[in-house]
């Protein structure tokens, strides 16, 4: 499919938000009519982009959930219906989806999930051919043609012409020896513990077999998904429990991922949470040392901490920022010829091994720093020590609309005046919850506490509905 940057179609994406369509199963929009409808039009897509002689092939796949099948089904159907051929490798995590789209070179491929949210969601993402997420004009193409059924039943083939759903054999298998192929052959996992928490999600058999393959001694946690308790008590949102295991065993490293295990949060030895900031560090580190570092620069996004842009400073690495999202970060490397970047929040994308974060993978890379350093992860993670943040969600009936609110935009000005250099303020709209975000970083965890609880109060006040805002101390 033709990739197009942010443009003119961007504002009537209103099914996708920053991480495909995601909302609670069988309410709004998250229904099996949907995922039929999106089914149909990437297969209209393709064969209008591609130019196709041939029947499209699209790759689909879906995390743990109770409603994985019923979407799953329904998306295939779509597929078929308007004479693309469905390739079903049921449940595999959203990197694993994304590998397999190019490895079997399919025209599109799709993943059925909603990643850290609970099992009540689902959602639905798309790759083109090569394994990329698809930008935002492109996605706003689809929802057009999504709500333009005429379109799609003009070009609804008949007899012969419709399409048939085949298997994927071993589809977990594939992405096993993917991934294992990224660790460096010359080096084993061998006298490491590792804790891997599951979170009861797509990754629970591939993850546990490539550490164990490449020889850890791996603590697995949350590996028995039962389709309710994806991401319930566990993984990447609970990394408690993961740093309790680690402390409890002696592990050299705790790894938690989430449902879709596009992220990973890490445990060091000593329990201690180690953020995809400070994971970025140290393989950007590592990574400038080996001359393998594309044009010495590295992209995170708005939420990264200052403290990575001074810590990458100090090595001679230039840090880019993208806004919120890993498609955007994987954007940005594309477009400023990069092969490393990632999010705060977890998500890595080693653009040599993958087009999308993968959780498996940076545990991989992170590991195969420490085995060459000869240091713990404690040790390199030290390397940067994030300033504080406190970020407030405000539940609202229109995130989008807090950026044209006036009152919002002199109450940012003026907080930034009262920081200035010594930290910034962030709000922005979340585009996988109907929450504004307000964050703000500085040095004085008081000062900017107070400063986070004005800026939400201003904003519930302004345009705001039902639950009082939260803080986190990040």
């Amino acid at each position: 499919m033709k990739r197009k940057g942010h443009g003119a179609g961007v504002s009537s994406r209103l099914l996708f938000g920053t991480d495909g369509i995601r909302g609670v199963v069988n309410r709004g929009a998250m229904t099996a009519e949907t995922a039929m409808s999106l089914g149909r039009a990437l297969t209209h897509l393709m064969r209008e982009d591609l130019g196709l002689s041939r029947k499209p092939k699209v790759v689909i796949g879906k995390d743990t959930r109770l409603s994985g099948d019923m979407l799953l089904s329904a998306a295939a159907a779509g597929v078929m219906s308007q004479g693309g051929d469905a390739f079903l490798a049921d449940t595999l995590p959203t990197p694993g989806l994304a590998n397999l789209t190019a490895s079997t070179r399919a025209d599109a491929g799709m993943v059925i999930s909603a990643s850290h949210n609970p099992f009540e969601d689902n959602g639905l993402k798309i790759f083109d051919g090569q394994g990329w997420k698809l930008p935002d004009e492109t996605e706003a193409r689809l929802e057009r043609l999504m709500e333009d059924p005429a379109t799609l039943d003009a070009a609804r083939p008949q007899a012969g012409a419709v399409g048939r759903a085949y298997p994927v054999r071993d589809a977990v298998g594939r992405y096993v020896v993917s991934l294992k192929s990224a660790f460096p052959k010359r080096l084993t996992l061998e006298g490491i513990t590792i804790v891997l928490d599951c979170a009861d999600g797509a990754a629970y058999r591939s993850a546990p077999a490539v550490f164990e393959e490449l020889g850890a001694n791996v603590h697995v946690l949350s590996a028995a998904p039962d389709g309710f308790n994806i991401n319930r008590g566990s993984g990447a949102l609970h990394p408690e429990v993961c740093a309790a295991e680690v402390l409890r065993t002696g592990a050299d490293l705790g790894v938690a991922l989430d449902g879709d295990a596009d992220r990973a949060i890490f445990i060091d030895a000593g329990g201690q949470v180690v953020d995809g900031d400070q994971i970025m560090f140290l393989c950007a580190s590592h990574m400038k040392s080996k001359g393998t570092l594309a044009n010495d620069a590295v992209c995170a996004t708005v939420m990264s901490t200052m403290a990575l842009d001074a810590a990458l400073a100090r090595v001679g690495v230039k840090l880019y920022r993208a806004q919120v999202g890993d498609r955007y970060v994987a954007e940005c490397l594309r477009r400023e010829s990069l092969n490393f970047g990632g999010e705060k929040s977890g998500h890595l994308i080693f653009v040599e091994h993958a087009t999308t974060g993968d959780g498996t993978l940076a545990a991989l890379q992170t590991l195969a720093v420490m085995k060459e350093s000869g240091l713990p992860l404690k040790e390199l993670a030290a390397q940067v020590a994030p300033l504080p943040q406190i970020l407030l969600n405000v539940r609202v009936a229109h995130p989008a609309a807090v950026g044209d609110n006036p009152a919002v935009a002199r109450m940012l000005d003026d907080c930034r005046g009262r920081l200035g250099s010594r930290g910034r303020v962030l709000l922005r709209p979340s585009g996988t919850e109907p929450v504004v975000r307000v964050m703000v970083e500085g040095e004085d965890l008081a000062e900017i506490t107070a400063l986070a609880k004005e800026c939400a109060d201003l904003v519930e006040r302004e345009m705001a509905r039902g639950e009082k805002p939260r803080a986190t101390a990040l």
